[in-house]
């Protein structure tokens, strides 16, 4: 499950997203409007270390974009390339937040997910006194693979071409992950379903 915080966060999410988003090759506009956020849910890190959520954003009536982030509470070694930036979460401290095809944690729970007909992660808001309340997650997703099936072991993204989709090649897999949301890839799936809507968003 996914434990999240009734906490500040400065820059917000979205602030490093307007901040970054413009310079991908993938950008198609509009330049200067503010993203907005239409959907997202998280994922599992099995060492409970490491933020994983995937975002769906969309600036006026341009596209959406997916947006998947991971949240560290140190940095990433080798990864620089990939860093939004930093953050101040009021509760947990200083947060190194990345685009997550460049983190390893993210290839594998992705590629678990579709291999396994796997799902985004339950999640939970803790209060200041520690109660913990379940909430619905804006969006869910579900990989087109077997109950029980497990995937390769990913422990190093080895390169990123960062196009549309991502191809994210690790010592497990090879990943597409859709950057524009429409964008076909080929293979195994992961699909999300989100209010109106369902796209795919990564393949294996």
């Amino acid at each position: 499950m996914a434990v999240l915080y009734k906490a500040e966060l400065h820059p917000s999410k979205l602030d490093l997203i307007n901040a970054w988003l413009p310079g991908r090759p993938w950008f198609a506009g509009p330049v200067g409007v503010p993203v907005d956020r239409v959907a997202a849910c998280r994922f599992d890190d099995p060492s409970g270390e490491v933020g994983v959520e995937t975002i769906l954003v969309r600036a006026g009536d341009g596209p959406i974009y997916h947006t998947p982030l991971t949240y560290r509470g140190a940095p990433l070694a080798g990864a620089e390339a990939f860093l939004l930036g930093t953050s101040e979460h009021s509760i947990l401290g200083t947060r190194w937040i990345y685009d997550a095809v460049g983190d390893p944690v993210y290839a594998a729970v992705l590629a678990a997910a579709i291999v396994s007909g796997g799902g985004e992660a339950e999640e939970y808001l803790e209060d200041e006194d520690g109660r913990q309340q379940r909430r619905e997650p804006a969006m869910t997703v579900r990989g087109s693979g077997v109950p029980g099936a497990v995937a390769a072991r990913i422990s190093v993204v080895r390169e990123v071409a960062d196009g549309d989709p991502a191809v994210v090649v690790t010592d497990g897999a090879k990943l597409h992950v859709v950057r524009v949301v429409g964008t076909p890839v080929a293979g195994a799936t992961l699909t999300a379903t989100w209010p109106g809507a369902t796209a795919v968003l990564a393949s294996l």
